[in-house]
């Protein structure tokens, strides 16, 4: 919601005003010092609560409800059908017999005043193929010769260019893929651990022979 520029109260202090000389509490007088507004928007305030409740807080279009100026229906339609047909502005005005500001305006609210607008982007069209190599594309890169050192080194451009030199084309091929679907692992069975009982174990030595006889 845009709120007026110049508006003093937002949506909920105008309800709090309107409220607080219904209920009794402030009078329009007492209401209109508090807030900072005279008396005659404090009776407007009050007057459209009343009848529409919290959405009459909300300000209204500043729009008159007549336009006796306003472009005709019949001009708009041919000047959007001009536009179709990929008229400039200018022509549309010297053909239908408007001000340019008119066409304009009567463009912007159709959506259709720059060109692009007419024809939209086509969308993206992606594709796959079944086998490698079924279609190739190819791009041609032109790669201009040099006869001497250029101007990047020299630092003049007049001496660095390399005239009738000639060119050079570099050819670079692709082809289009098929995804290819995923692989399924096979699943991996997991090896017990082995129980207590069945690890092998190592001959212990007896204390006896591991000690060294006494000297």
């Amino acid at each position: 919601m845009n709120i007026h520029k110049n508006a003093r109260l937002t949506p909920l202090r105008r309800e709090e005003m309107a409220l607080s000389v219904i209920e009794g509490r402030l009078s329009q007088a007492d209401a209109a010092r508090t807030y900072g507004v005279s008396a005659q928007i404090v009776a407007r305030w009050v007057e459209r609560y009343k009848a529409e409740g919290s959405k009459g807080m909300i300000d209204r279009s500043s729009r008159p409800a007549r336009m006796p100026q306003a472009t005709a229906t019949s001009i708009a339609e041919r000047i959007v059908a001009l536009r179709r047909q990929r008229w400039t502005g200018s022509h549309i005005a010297m053909e239908v017999g408007v001000s340019p500001a008119t066409v304009s305006r009567v463009l912007k609210r159709a959506g259709l005043s720059r060109l692009k607008d007419i024809e939209p982007a086509e969308p993206v069209r992606r594709y796959e193929r079944e086998h490698p190599g079924e279609m190739i594309h190819i791009d041609i890169k032109k790669l201009g010769r040099f006869s001497q050192v250029g101007h990047r080194i020299t630092g003049d451009p007049q001496k660095g260019k390399s005239r009738g030199a000639g060119w050079e084309f570099v050819h670079a091929a692709s082809t289009t893929l098929r995804a290819s679907p995923s692989r399924k692992s096979c699943p991996t069975r997991k090896k017990k651990a082995p129980s207590p009982s069945s690890r092998r174990r190592l001959p212990t030595t007896p204390a006896s022979a591991s000690r060294s006889p006494a000297s």
